[in-house]
């Protein structure tokens, strides 16, 4: 008998990209020449769909994925949305979920990148983006998938819907709550994997700067997010690794991949869509074959990739190109 291929139901945001790179950030009032620019695909939404498409397939064989990767947000019915739509199908992805919003603008990220450090800065016009809406998901879009991801780029209403829907219908989610807000207590216990990076989870966790800065805080702000309700959860720490606290009462941190840094822009999406592949593919987290420290380290391998890489989507590896 076949084994069913899994489903990861992606819903967050779709944005072009417009990237400026230079050899630093120009101060206030300062006109700076820059180095290169680039026009591509982003949102964190899309880039976590082509990061679990990419991942989970090679580029030869783009409808021989481990897992189904469906889009689901909106795009407006402009020459972004359209080349947004047509870029995330060359990935693999499933696109019958992204919306075009007839009179609304495409979502824009205006990106600088410093080139001596590979660290980036940017700024979000969310337009479309903005018009998905809890209303529009009392039910999960069909088929219902063994994972939703989502991130806070769309509105957080809907957000916290789309949660509660999904622990309805007995679907996990992971939530990469960037840019980071605060969300209200009860719905943490509709998280089975939660994602934050170290600025996030200080925040998020009301603690301070200093308590990611040592095992012993970064273990007490993983047990804040865990005494509201998530389940596993993973502290990204840049060039410091990972801190992980699982629902089984295991944690650890595990080191960064060594890495040639050119760009940081879609390095934390890598991580979260070639974590979400090993959750899927053990059947989820409570599988008794799901090692969440081997997701890490699997996750952070990808990551490493990246960011070696310019570019958002198209710095993501193909599954061929991983390391064994």
């Amino acid at each position: 008998m076949a084994t069913k291929t899994p489903v990861i139901a992606v819903i967050g945001s779709l944005n072009i990209d417009l990237v400026t790179y230079t050899s630093r950030i120009p101060q206030a009032g300062e006109t700076m020449t820059a180095n290169g620019f680039n026009v591509g695909l982003g949102g964190k939404g899309a880039n976590q769909a082509v990061a679990c498409a990419k991942l989970s397939r090679s580029k030869a064989a783009l409808d021989r994925g481990t897992a189904t990767v469906r889009m689901v947000g909106a795009v407006g019915a402009d020459a972004y949305g359209t080349m947004m739509s047509a870029g995330l199908r060359e990935f693999g992805v499933d696109v019958s979920g992204v919306e075009v919003r007839s009179g609304m603008k495409t979502g824009v990220a205006v990106i600088i990148v410093e080139e001596a450090t590979g660290e980036n800065r940017i700024m979000l016009s969310p337009e479309a983006n903005h018009s998905v809406r809890p209303e529009h998901f009392r039910e999960l879009p069909a088929p219902l998938p063994d994972l939703v991801i989502m991130q806070l780029e769309i509105p957080l209403d809907t957000v916290l819907q789309i949660m509660a829907t999904a622990h309805r219908q007995g679907v996990p989610v992971l939530l990469n709550p960037a840019p980071a807000q605060q969300i209200p207590d009860e719905y943490y216990g509709y998280v089975s994997h939660f994602v934050v990076n170290e600025t996030e989870a200080v925040f998020m966790s009301g603690r301070d700067d200093a308590d990611v800065e040592t095992p012993e805080g970064l273990a007490a702000v993983a047990r804040i997010f865990q005494s509201r309700g998530a389940q596993n959860v993973l502290i990204t720490l840049g060039g410091k690794g990972v801190y992980y606290a699982d629902a089984g009462g295991r944690s650890g941190h595990v080191p960064a991949e060594k890495a040639k840094v050119v760009d940081t822009t879609a390095a934390g999406d890598t991580f979260v869509g070639a974590y979400a592949l090993e959750v899927v593919r053990c059947g989820g987290s409570a599988a008794e074959s799901f090692d969440i420290e081997k997701a890490v380290r699997i996750a952070n391998g990808a990551a490493r990739r990246t960011v070696e890489k310019r570019g958002a989507q198209d710095s993501i590896p193909w599954l061929d190109e991983l390391d064994s």
